[in-house]
């Protein structure tokens, strides 16, 4: 599931290709000739879309018309599942394992050593579990009426944990993170470009079908 997570994270990484066009004008009385640019929005699939339109269309919730679901979300909540059960079975057979090998009448020192030791095993797994899989969202809604997004999450105890952003909050980290594709404010995500039920929807919420200009935060946002 790991490898699947990591495939996962790779390819929403990889910012898609953007194509740049330019066009001339030649204002008729005073012969001056102008030149616009243009940016247009990443392609992901051949489509007409422009600006806002052609978005998910379908039934709607109070979160708003889901765009996006995650593939690995069961794969996920069954892994975290599994290392927080193991983690609980070892505390639990901790005073027995010091019991029946002796080590509990043992000097004070091994058994803070042989404690520290399992303890530290029970529960890496699960934080570093949760670090890696905090930001993976398993469903995103989309509100067109205000332009916002709606993310849910894994929290710490696998219940269900909503992020509520409006787009103009999403940055696209200067340098591609593998377990992050997009930043909502502060909070990193991490989605899969593919499994967007519309193309566009992805355009959108990553701002690719906004106009481009050569104001610096948009040159620092490129």
């Amino acid at each position: 599931m790991l490898v699947r997570l990591v495939q996962c994270a790779y390819r929403s990484v990889s910012r898609p290709s953007m194509q740049f066009s330019f066009s001339c004008l030649t204002a008729p009385r005073h012969n001056v000739t102008l030149l616009t640019f243009r940016r247009s929005a990443p392609i992901l699939s051949k489509s007409n879309c422009k600006s806002s339109q052609c978005l998910s269309t379908t039934s709607r919730t109070e979160d708003g018309i889901l765009v996006y679901t995650g593939s690995l979300a069961t794969a996920v909540r069954g892994v975290k599942m599994f290392s927080y059960s193991t983690s609980g079975a070892s505390l639990i057979l901790m005073p027995q394992i010091l019991l029946k090998t002796g080590l509990g009448v043992s000097s004070i020192a091994l058994q803070i050593a042989f404690t520290g030791i399992v303890g530290f095993f029970t529960f890496l797994t699960p934080i570093l579990l949760h670090l890696i899989t905090k930001g993976y969202v398993i469903r995103l809604y989309h509100n067109p009426d205000r332009d916002t997004y709606t993310a849910i999450t894994y929290s710490v105890f696998l219940t269900e944990k909503r992020y509520v952003f409006h787009q103009s909050q999403v940055k696209i980290p200067a340098v591609s993170k593998m377990f992050t594709t997009f930043y909502a404010g502060h909070e990193g995500l991490l989605v899969n470009p593919d499994l967007f039920l519309i193309p566009h929807d992805y355009n959108h919420l990553m701002g690719y079908d906004k106009p481009f200009t050569f104001k610096k935060e948009n040159m620092d946002q490129g």
